[in-house]
């Protein structure tokens, strides 16, 4: 795109070579369009070397840079973003180099920002997205304490919450008091980031078996055919009843490697979001009191709520739409 007091733009340019072209002088021509006559002969020597492409501005980066950072220097810089997260302004007097330089030198290895990289290994995330709704479907389990009724200790006073839990005097004084768990099945798809989520009382293979039957129904009343599901290694998607729920309708069973739950990636941030939005927005007096939350939640995720991945639509917005763009 030319500067904003440039006197010729691509269309301006083509002016000139057709009035020169006309048989007109290079200098009157010139004159005429406000420019000297160096650059007038500049930009028909351009397009009688490579035509209509010619005349298109080109970028302003030097062919060669003499006194860029060595390539070892770069490598060693990138080893101690990863190895010990540190950033430009500790990085640079370690090297000697200026923060400003160590900072170009993360943005051109997109080690710019601690988001990118897999903090663990240091690695850069990479990111995945299959083409067709129905593709994959990402399934995965968040365990979550139990809320006993009248509230825990969000809504009332910690001794007072201990008390109402019935615990033991060992109990309290641990402040560990045993109330149970409740578990959230959730499936998300990978294309469009469709969820489906149930509370249940645990994970054990009948349970996922019965969820994924669920949600399968689910995603098939909004048009989704799986074809595959992901799952971590989890016992309940290892038994073979989990695999066989899958294989009588013809989806394929997919385990992530041990210990990546990247690759799970999209259903372990609905996780994060199902925390910040659902779980822990407001204080909730009892467990059934969260557990009826779940389906608002739900439809304003599925149906309303803008999602960064999907240029601020909702999911729904392209569940049938399978070239990625929007309704």
């Amino acid at each position: 795109m030319s500067h904003r007091n440039a006197r010729l733009t691509v269309h301006g340019r083509r002016i000139l070579v057709e009035r020169v072209l006309a048989g007109r002088p290079v200098a009157h021509v010139a004159a005429e369009m406000g420019v000297s006559r160096p650059t007038a002969h500049k930009w028909v020597r351009r397009w009688r070397a490579e035509g209509d492409s010619g005349l298109a501005d080109r970028p302003s980066r030097p062919r060669t840079t003499p006194h860029r950072t060595p390539v070892s220097v770069e490598a060693e810089v990138c080893r101690l973003r990863t190895g010990r997260k540190l950033g430009p302004a500790r990085i640079g007097p370690i090297l000697g180099l200026p923060a400003s330089t160590v900072h170009r030198i993360l943005v051109r290895h997109g080690l710019n920002r601690l988001a990118f990289p897999d903090r663990p290994t240091g690695r850069v995330i990479r990111c995945y997205e299959h083409a067709r709704p129905g593709d994959l479907v990402h399934v995965d389990i968040k365990k979550l304490g139990n809320i006993p009724d009248g509230g825990g200790h969000k809504v009332m006073d910690r001794r007072q919450a201990m008390d109402n839990k019935l615990v033991t005097t060992a109990e309290r004084r641990s402040c560990k008091p045993v109330i149970g768990y409740s578990f959230v099945h959730s499936a998300v798809d990978d294309h469009s980031r469709l969820a489906y989520s149930e509370v249940l009382p645990d994970e054990r293979q009948h349970t996922a078996a019965g969820f994924w039957q669920r949600a399968n129904a689910f995603f098939a009343a909004h048009g989704i055919t799986v074809q595959r599901v992901l799952t971590d290694n989890g016992s309940c998607y290892k038994a073979r009843l989990f695999t066989r729920t899958l294989a009588a309708d013809g989806i394929a069973h997919k385990k992530i490697r041990p210990y990546r739950p990247q690759t799970n990636g999209k259903v372990e941030r609905f996780n994060r979001t199902l925390l910040d939005e659902w779980a822990y927005l407001r204080p909730y007096t009892s467990n059934k009191e969260r557990t009826e939350a779940l389906a608002d939640f739900l439809h304003t995720y599925n149906h309303h709520r803008s999602h960064t991945a999907l240029n601020g639509h909702p999911p729904t917005s392209r569940v049938n739409n399978v070239a990625g763009q929007y309704t």
